[in-house]
């Protein structure tokens, strides 16, 4: 089996290097980047398997470099933890929000980074999602291309918008509270408030119409059958 690839974004070496040990030591590949703008480009030459992403960095700071490989259809896939010394809430769900899949708060603890790296890369493997192109209604949801069709229509979603219409699309009809959803799409092991599921939902039914996904009142959201 092939050695797994992460990229290291961060503006300080001996933070660099104890990170490279650290994963080497676990088997991992490792590549790094001093700031933003050269870990865009070497993402897209080297596509990694996951990306350390430090927040504040000068040039360009992570929640940039978060957004425009979002944006990216090389890139948008690939899973962004990020690393900061800001522990503030609002910080978090600002990176979360931008397509973020993990946040680890500065100073860290290399064998919790260890643990949350192996748990993303976990979900990116995950049986449940073998299926990658999903008909229903009259929309075909392509997750090898983080495409929703509609007849000649094509939208490109953001990351965790994306996901959350793919997950209850694969699951329609079931309904699925809050938590479930935060779980499947963000995981569990990320704290990311309830409000985050609805403001998505919002978005997916502005770009697609409210008639695809139905509110369970006290409940939850399920795609209709």
């Amino acid at each position: 089996m092939s050695k797994q690839t992460i990229l290291v974004v961060d503006d300080e070496q001996d933070l660099l290097d104890l990170i490279e040990y650290n994963l080497r030591k676990e088997g991992f590949n490792v590549i790094k980047a001093e700031n933003g703008e050269d870990g865009i480009q070497i993402a897209k030459e080297m596509k990694p398997d996951l990306v350390l992403l430090d927040i504040m960095m000068p040039r360009m700071d992570g929640i940039e470099v978060c957004d425009k490989m979002r944006e990216d259809a090389e890139l948008k896939q690939i899973p962004i933890i990020f690393l900061t010394a800001r522990s503030d809430e609002k910080t978090e769900v600002e990176g979360l929000n931008k397509g973020a899949d993990d946040f680890i708060t500065k100073p860290i603890s290399t064998t919790k980074l260890i643990s949350r790296i192996k748990a993303v890369l976990r979900r990116f493997e995950n049986p449940e999602e073998a299926v990658k192109k999903l008909a229903v209604h009259d929309l075909e949801i392509d997750k090898d291309r983080y495409i929703v069709t509609r007849g000649s229509e094509e939208f490109q979603l953001p990351r965790k918008e994306f996901e959350l219409l793919y997950y209850l699309a694969s699951k329609r009809g079931k309904v699925r509270d809050r938590q479930t959803l935060l779980n499947k799409v963000w995981g569990d092991n990320i704290y990311v408030v309830d409000r985050t599921v609805d403001v998505h939902v919002r978005k997916i039914r502005e770009k697609l119409g409210d008639h695809y996904i139905e509110t369970v009142k006290g409940v939850g959201y399920r795609f209709k059958e």
